[in-house]
């Protein structure tokens, strides 16, 4: 499995995940459990595909016939599980934490980490992927651009065990669009991240708490 393919991260400087919150400045995150931080990471980590079920090759084997999506949106909140999970994993201290989630912080847009795996045909994902990400039932809407470098910061790399049927992307997606206008508004509490793949298209969407949102 292979190459460029569309992947989203982007920071969380601007979505509605951190309005005037201090990267790093609260603490109560470090004493989650186990159990609280897999609850935001499953909750955070959607499914879908890019595709239909009944899209078939006819005579061509050099395109997957669709694909299986999974995504991370990384709010304030997702973060700070990743950064607790990590914490618990390698018995991090408490300030180590707390540098992993302003790190995180410092990107600049919205974050998504993506996981991709063709089903059948050639298993290359292709270069001229596009993704899209906007409020639910908004016009306004934003491309992503893949960060490679974004992989070596552990509080955008989630709390799943990786998984190498998939390969895993992560992208950036600008808090304004073209125009000036704000993608995710403070009001948002439906995000929808969209995937297209040669003619192959497939969305998933995070509900966002308030807390993510104040």
């Amino acid at each position: 499995m292979c190459v460029g393919f569309l992947v989203l991260i982007l920071s969380i400087a601007v979505s509605p995940v951190q309005n005037g919150r201090k990267p790093g400045s609260d603490s109560e995150y470090l004493s989650w459990d186990s159990k609280r931080v897999n609850s935001i990471a499953k909750r955070m980590r959607v499914t879908g595909d890019v595709g239909g079920s009944f899209d078939f090759r006819i005579t061509s084997t050099d395109k997957a016939y669709n694909y299986k999506l999974r995504a991370t949106l990384f709010t304030p909140e997702m973060i700070r599980a990743s950064a607790r999970h990590w914490q618990l994993r390698e018995r991090l201290t408490d300030d180590q934490t707390r540098a992993l989630v302003i790190e995180a912080e410092s990107v600049v847009g919205t974050v998504v980490m993506v996981e991709i795996d063709p089903r059948e045909g050639s298993g290359v994902i292709p270069s001229g992927w596009i993704s899209v990400l906007k409020a639910k039932d908004s016009n306004v809407e934003v491309k992503g651009t893949v960060t490679p470098s974004l992989r070596a910061l552990k509080a955008l790399s989630g709390t799943a065990q990786r998984d190498y049927a998939y390969d895993v992307f992560w992208v950036v997606f600008p808090s304004v669009d073209e125009n000036g206008r704000t993608v995710l508004p403070d009001w948002t509490s439906e995000v929808e991240l969209v995937v297209t793949i040669y003619n192959k298209r497939g969305k998933v969407t995070w509900k966002i708490p308030r807390g993510d949102r104040d």
